[in-house]
């Protein structure tokens, strides 16, 4: 564990050395972005080092896509993990709606574009991008599924790597945000949480692991981004509805944030089933949803829902085929320290209710049981964008032990990533 442990913190280190613009500061409450909104001259240089390399056009491009294809590639040690995760709790899940959703972005800018919305840019010039970006995706998605040869969960086929169906659905969500998202952060918030919905569902009908996902997303964005710029060398200021400014938006002065929950269990120690038995807990994942509403920039109330599952060996020696599962809901207050106008660091304190299935062992059978839990942990966020982040996060929970003949309270830390949603 101490390895995922270490992969996570690449990826954070991989974002840091992506900074963002040395003009922008932190908003004050009327939603304006003073230069002196950081309280003294040495956090202001402290945001300014963070902040200094991303005036790029380049940093832009590849804020959001560049960290997921990292991502992925580093959980793929984890992907076992998840995947039985989804055999836990979606076991018979079999829909095919992520065979349409990933189209459904393009379907929607169509729309707009037919219905006389002026967008960014005319016909013919958005043609040429989206075709350029669809060329671009089809060839570094076919690529590297004849290359690696991965094995899809269902064992269906060796095309796993990476996701199609995922990178159509970024790409698609990208193409609306560039051209109707400067009308409302809604378009482009709502084009992506299709795109999340479409490679969740890609792994809920175990056709895609979660490195697959993670990274189909991130060559969706990519390959997006790449064949706009492309186009905007060929076509220069012809075609252009609309010229925009790098950063539509001003960051919000209050972080608040939705976020899909990914992480790596930790056991910190083993528990007593009864006075006869013993069990510990080696790997596991979580995955789940968490937001928080920030009153200002400091503190706020929240919530988290997790669903998780541990490997158990019994007795030092006896390796379980069935997981630790529990499912936690807990809410509490949540805080926020901003270092500059896109990293946070962030605390919180959670109490709540966990509910553990029945689980059924070689030997025994320890019935279903409920009660109160606690927690806490600390964040890094990144703010790639005034609307989406990427959330670093080490948690600390507090639960029951699972059988009612043990009175030890169990430990456990969760180390990984949450994409967040922010407004």
């Amino acid at each position: 564990m101490r390895k995922s442990v270490l992969l996570w913190l690449a990826a954070a280190l991989t974002l840091t050395v992506q900074a963002r613009t040395p003009n922008d500061s932190l908003p004050s409450a009327d939603g304006h972005t003073p230069t002196d909104s950081l309280a003294t001259p040495s956090r202001r240089s402290f945001a300014a080092r963070f902040d200094r390399l991303s005036s790029s056009r380049l940093y832009r491009a590849t804020s959001l896509g560049l960290p997921l294809v990292v991502g992925g590639l580093l959980v793929k040690s984890e992907d076992d993990h998840f995947r039985s995760l989804r055999n836990d709790y979606l076991p018979h899940f079999d829909h095919h709606a992520d065979d349409y959703l990933q189209y459904a972005p393009a379907a929607v800018m169509l729309a707009l574009k037919a219905a006389g919305v002026k967008g960014r840019s005319t016909w013919g010039r958005m043609l040429a991008s989206d075709a350029a970006s669809a060329l671009l995706m089809a060839g570094v998605v076919n690529t590297l599924k004849q290359t690696t040869r991965v094995t899809r969960p269902d064992g269906s086929n060796n095309h796993s790597f990476p996701s199609g169906h995922t990178a159509t659905a970024f790409m698609t969500a990208t193409m609306l945000t560039k051209e109707y998202g400067h009308k409302s952060p809604w378009v482009s918030i709502g084009a992506y949480s299709v795109a999340t919905a479409t490679g969740l569902m890609r792994m809920a009908n175990n056709k895609h692991w979660l490195s697959d996902v993670l990274t189909g997303a991130g060559i969706g964005i990519l390959t997006t981004e790449l064949g706009y710029a492309l186009t905007d060398l060929i076509f220069r200021e012809k075609g252009l509805e609309t010229t925009l400014s790098a950063d539509t938006t001003a960051f919000s002065p209050r972080p608040s944030f939705v976020s899909l929950y990914l992480g790596v269990n930790i056991p910190l120690s083993g528990y007593d089933i009864d006075e006869a038995h013993k069990f510990r807990t080696s790997s596991g994942s979580t995955t789940g949803l968490e937001g928080a509403w920030l009153f200002n920039r400091y503190v706020g109330v929240g919530g988290r829902f997790t669903v998780s599952n541990t490997a158990i060996v019994v007795d030092g020696n006896q390796a379980e085929d069935n997981t630790f599962d529990a499912l936690t809901l807990s809410a509490g207050a949540y805080f926020s320290c901003p270092l500059s106008p896109h990293w946070l660091v962030g605390s919180k304190v959670l109490g709540g209710w966990v509910r553990y299935p029945r689980l059924d062992l070689s030997a025994q059978r320890i019935p279903a049981r409920q009660g109160f839990c606690a927690g806490s942990g600390l964040s890094l966020t990144y703010r790639a964008t005034p609307h989406y982040g990427l959330r670093f996060f080490m948690d600390y929970n507090l639960m029951p032990s699972h059988s009612r003949g043990s009175r030890e309270w169990m430990n456990t830390l969760t180390c990984g990533a949450a994409l967040s949603v922010m407004f």
